[in-house]
């Protein structure tokens, strides 16, 4: 296998809901998105999509109930065994986010990308304490996630103050804010919010390492 990542899906509870978030966040939806389904957003040389939870099990070979590849498939036709086809935005359930017959899933150019702009005000309002935990417990989002997943997204940035601004805008988009902007023990300074669904993202700025001319992290040899 060769070491690369081109598409990170987060499984959702409205694809709608979702996508409208990370719009306000600052992300561009492609056009290879279909309305209610999935939607496809360029993030750098990355493609983030946000695809439904039930959907992304099945085509996973899962079952949204349990989450185990060895967990009895439903037989009543539904992904979960609780919810018929039907009641799916049309198409769901036969798109694959990382099928190869979906162009949005092929590499891409590469560009510097950043989810929110600096511009955006340096003080989020924050649900939690500097003192909290990064990683304890994920907060229950619209998806009814409420256990921590063991996964985050991250986004580095080049300052404190950009951390800051980023930090900002997602509060106002939405997010809930479970680390505010402080410090961290590796002498980096870091915050963390979690989306509509609860998934995890950190905004951190790490003096050690630089970026390219892509705006792509560069790790020291």
């Amino acid at each position: 296998m060769v070491p690369r990542i081109h598409l990170i899906t987060l499984g959702v509870a409205d694809v709608e809901a979702s996508a409208a978030f990370y719009e306000r966040l600052g992300f561009v939806r492609s056009a290879q998105s279909v309305a209610g389904a999935v939607a496809f957003f360029q993030v750098g040389a990355l493609v983030l999509s946000v695809f439904g939870r039930a959907a992304l099990a099945e085509d996973a070979g899962l079952t949204a109930a349990t989450g185990r590849p060895d967990a009895p498939r439903p037989t009543d036709g539904s992904p979960d065994g609780t919810k018929p086809d039907g009641g799916r935005p049309a198409g769901q359930g036969a798109i694959s986010p990382a099928s190869p017959e979906n162009p949005a899933s092929a590499e891409s150019p590469t560009g510097p990308e950043s989810p929110a702009s600096p511009e955006s005000p340096a003080n989020p309002v924050s649900t939690a304490s500097a003192e909290s935990p990064a990683g304890a417990e994920s907060p229950a989002g619209a998806g009814g996630q409420s256990a921590f997943s063991a996964v985050t997204i991250a986004c580095n940035v080049a300052s404190q103050a950009e951390v800051e601004a980023v930090m900002a805008r997602a509060a106002a988009a939405g997010a809930r804010v479970t680390r505010p902007p402080s410090k961290a023990f590796w002498g980096g300074y870091t915050a963390y919010f979690a989306d509509p669904d609860g998934h995890l993202w950190e905004v951190a700025h790490n003096p050690f390492w630089t970026f390219d001319a892509t705006g792509a992290v560069r790790l020291p040899d």
